[in-house]
């Protein structure tokens, strides 16, 4: 089994993820910046979305999209607490959690920088659409604050429990800092839990 790793917010979730189960596996770094993950072979005998992280199993076959390479190692790793869920109700709500989060702030937050910041690494990769960069991280920010009334004085996301929704959540507004969209000066609930996420060890992966 191995890791096909990368930089970036996506390879980083499904590292922390591993760490937190404690599920170790050789990684094989995709060169993103050089477009690699573009080229023969990782596009076809890999992963032929041309994306970066993807889990190989012993078998030859190859998992991508982050999601479902961690509930493959949760389920993997049955002997560390499970970040999805012990119930069908706790299950149903990490996936219901990590589904708003994906697609209300990481997918705008990156299309913003990717049509933007980012727009000479990704202008001959993918459809990019600079007119819509600030509406896109504007409507990231909106979300942010969102969520941030709907945590209220709740450690984690979805309650009490660490789960998949808080790594995908931290590892994206993790990266966002970095390139100019920040978590809302007035989100303090976000704010505090951002800083409890990045004290755990597996912040580190």
């Amino acid at each position: 089994m191995k890791l096909y790793n990368s930089i970036g917010p996506n390879p980083r979730m499904v590292r922390m993820f591993m760490a937190e189960k404690g599920f170790d596996v050789p990684k094989v770094e995709v060169d993103l910046l050089a477009g690699e993950n573009r080229r023969e072979p990782y596009a076809t005998k890999v992963n032929p979305a041309g994306q970066c992280p993807a889990l190989e199993l012993d078998d030859g076959t190859v998992l991508a999209e982050v999601t479902a390479i961690c509930e493959y190692v949760d389920e993997e790793k049955k002997d560390t607490p499970s970040l999805i869920g012990d119930t069908p109700e706790e299950r149903a709500k990490t996936r219901m959690w990590t589904r708003r989060i994906d697609l209300n702030i990481v997918e705008p937050a990156l299309n913003g920088f990717r049509f933007s910041q980012g727009l000479k690494l990704f202008q001959n990769r993918v459809r990019c659409i600079p007119e819509a960069a600030d509406a896109l991280k504007a409507t990231a920010q909106d979300k942010l604050k969102w969520l941030d009334g709907l945590m209220g004085g709740n450690p984690f996301v979805g309650g009490n429990k660490l789960t998949m929704a808080d790594i995908m959540l931290f590892t994206m507004v993790d990266f966002m800092g970095t390139v100019g969209q920040a978590i809302p000066a007035d989100c303090k609930n976000l704010t505090a839990w951002y800083g409890r996420m990045k004290a755990r060890p597996s912040a580190a992966a």
